[in-house]
């Protein structure tokens, strides 16, 4: 939902030492099946998220993040082959947890809530979600070329949400009788998701005065854009 962005290619290498390796889609080398393989990778991660932030992406090593988590770093390798599966790790996993924030508010009261108060819950959470979770910033901030993995794990969430928000759009549209075919509510959704992700993402560099203006604004804009087509009013 952020900007595109991705990293440089050097922030992607590791030591020398690195072992060679093909990583699943998720990041992992192989998934952990048992509760201390589990735990071990929570704790590689919560340990490369915390040096990310606290010294960047580039200059964060394989051994630094094994040393904070605890772990030896064969440990690490045995689940991560380099630096570039662990981001891609954490990249998917702030995906699944924004999706699964806005799907909660959907499940939670949604449906119930007039359009105003709708999009002004929607981009409260995405705010929340984005100032909650420096690493995310430190990842899609701090690299800046191109990496076509970050970049597809970024396209797939922001495409998850699009999918969800068309058939809330669609639902939302025909309670208010207004007619709103599939294609319609699809080109919405994508147009919604990235002015909001966009336009929050922009407003993390900005001085609290004028982030709480663009949230605001981001509100007011969508809502503009909804209202005419989802009250059945296209001319207005």
């Amino acid at each position: 939902m952020a900007a595109a962005a991705a990293i440089r290619p050097a922030a992607m290498t590791d030591h020398p030492g690195s072992p060679p390796g093909s990583a699943e889609p998720s990041g992992l080398r192989r998934q952990p099946r048992q509760a201390r393989s589990q735990e071990r990778v929570r704790r590689i991660l919560e340990a490369a998220e915390a040096l990310f932030v606290s010294d960047g992406v580039g200059t964060t090593t394989t051994n630094a993040i094994a040393a904070r988590a605890g772990v030896p770093i064969g440990s690490l390798y045995q689940f991560f082959p380099d630096k570039g599966a662990i981001l891609r790790s954490l990249a998917r996993r702030y995906g699944e947890q924004l999706h699964g924030e806005l799907a909660a508010l959907e499940q939670e009261e949604g449906a119930t809530l007039d359009l105003d108060a709708y999009i002004e819950a929607v981009v409260a959470r995405t705010d929340r979600f984005f100032a909650e979770h420096p690493g995310y910033q430190a990842i899609f901030i701090d690299l800046q070329s191109s990496t076509p993995d970050l970049v597809a794990i970024e396209e797939e969430t922001d495409a998850r949400l699009v999918a969800d928000w068309s058939v809330a759009l669609g639902a939302r549209a025909a309670t208010a009788g207004a007619g709103l075919s599939p294609e319609e509510a699809g080109l919405m959704a994508y147009v919604l998701v990235k002015t909001i992700g966009n336009l929050l993402w922009l407003s993390l560099s900005q001085p609290p005065p004028m982030r709480a203006r663009l949230v605001k604004e981001t509100v007011q804009l969508a809502v503009a854009y909804l209202r005419p087509r989802i009250e059945g009013d296209p001319g207005g």
